[in-house]
This record gives structure tokens, C-alpha cells and sequence, in this order.
């Protein structure tokens, strides 16, 4: 006997709570293939991790829950350039070093995939994670295996800014808020709770196959 998601519950569920009565099948596959991520390694753990996982997701992507390049744009020379004229008028004022910009080999190190992965030495890190030299060719964060294994196991592992799923989300904590640390500080950090009590409440399981 395995134990699952019950998905037909689920996104019958977010489709009214958290998708405005519509879901798309680009929706339906990136949450999808975050499932089988989890099943078929984290099925027994902790489901408010999955939840909050699905609600950074739901963030990051703009709702599209696909990977995408910061911005949304649909190049990376585009993304530079909104990005820069952002940084010009200060409405980045936090970023101190513009990441985007291209370094000596031509390569931008902007954000991309299901949660923005920026930064050099961050596609270095997940390059291990994920088996694909991300360094050689960071366009790959866009591509959906490899984004889901690193949103999943950079927030288990603590990878983007040293905070984990478990910090935040356990026996004796369940701490919604401050679980946005684990990958931008407290941006948005309500809404972003709000995203996973929602996704909480549409996650049941439901178990399959005989137990013969």
C-alpha cells in the first residue's frame, strides 16, 4: 500500500481558492510535477513543507506556477534591461550588486525557475544539487526537473539564504510567516503564509495499490 496526494481533491480545491475558479494545464503540470517530486521521495514528510514549497512557487512564478526568468520576460537580454532600469530609478534599492549584469563570459546571473535562483554562486551550488553544470548553462534553472529539484531541495537544505523548511515548520513550531526566510527575508512574507495555509487545506492523502 503507498500513500499519495490526492490530487483530483486538490486542484479542484486551490482551483477555487487560490486560482480564481481557472486553472490552466501549464498550472496543473507545474504542480504536478512538484507531486511527483514529493512522492517519490518526501511522501512521508512533513506536508506543511510541501504546502509552503507549493505557495513559493505559486510566488515566484507569478501564479503560472512554471519557471520562469525575472521579470517574466521572455529573453534574459530584455530581463537585464527592465532590471537595470529598475536599479536606475531605485526601486532596487536593496540590491547592492546588480547580479544581472553580464560577467566576463557573457552570462547574466538574473533569477530564474520556480523560485529565482540569482546569483553566481547559487547556480554553482545547485549545479551539485541537481546533477546539471548550471554554471555552463544557467538557461537549464528554466527547464522543469531541474527547477523543481531546486526549489525543493534548496528549501529543505537551507541552500538560498541558510534558513530551512524545518526552521520554520515542525513538532513544536509552525511559524507561516517567518518561513519566507528561507528564501528572500520577509518580503511579502504574510501573503506568502496565507499561499500556504491554502495550499494546506487541499492537501489530503489517499493510499493506493493492495497491501498484499
Amino acid at each position: 500500500m503507498t500513500v499519495s496526494i490526492d490530487r483530483q481533491f486538490f486542484f479542484d480545491t486551490v482551483q477555487h481558492t487560490l486560482f480564481k475558479d481557472s486553472l490552466t494545464p501549464a498550472q496543473i503540470e507545474g504542480m504536478n510535477a512538484i507531486f511527483d517530486y514529493w512522492d517519490a521521495n518526501l511522501a512521508t514528510a512533513d506536508r506543511r513543507w510541501l504546502a509552503y514549497i507549493l505557495a513559493t512557487a505559486f510566488h515566484e512564478t507569478a501564479y503560472t506556477m512554471q519557471p520562469v526568468r525575472e521579470t517574466l520576460a521572455t529573453s534574459d537580454s530584455r530581463a537585464v534591461e527592465i532590471l537595470e532600469t529598475a536599479f536606475a530609478s531605485g526601486r532596487l534599492s536593496w540590491v547592492k550588486t546588480p547580479y544581472w549584469r553580464l560577467d566576463e563570459d557573457g552570462k547574466s546571473w538574473l533569477g530564474r525557475g520556480l523560485v529565482q535562483l540569482t546569483h553566481r554562486r547559487n547556480y554553482e551550488a545547485m549545479s551539485e544539487v541537481t546533477g546539471i553544470d548550471l554554471v555552463a548553462e544557467p538557461d537549464r534553472a528554466m527547464e522543469m526537473v531541474p527547477a523543481v529539484t531546486i526549489l525543493i531541495e534548496g528549501m529543505l537544505r537551507g541552500s538560498f539564504a541558510g534558513h530551512r523548511l524545518c526552521d520554520h515548520l515542525n513538532k513544536e513550531r509552525e511559524d507561516w510567516v517567518n518561513a519566507r526566510r528561507i528564501v528572500n527575508g520577509t518580503d511579502r512574507a504574510e501573503k506568502l503564509a496565507e499561499y500556504g495555509r491554502a495550499f494546506l487545506a487541499a492537501i489530503r492523502l489517499e493510499q493506493r495499490g493492495s497491501s498484499t
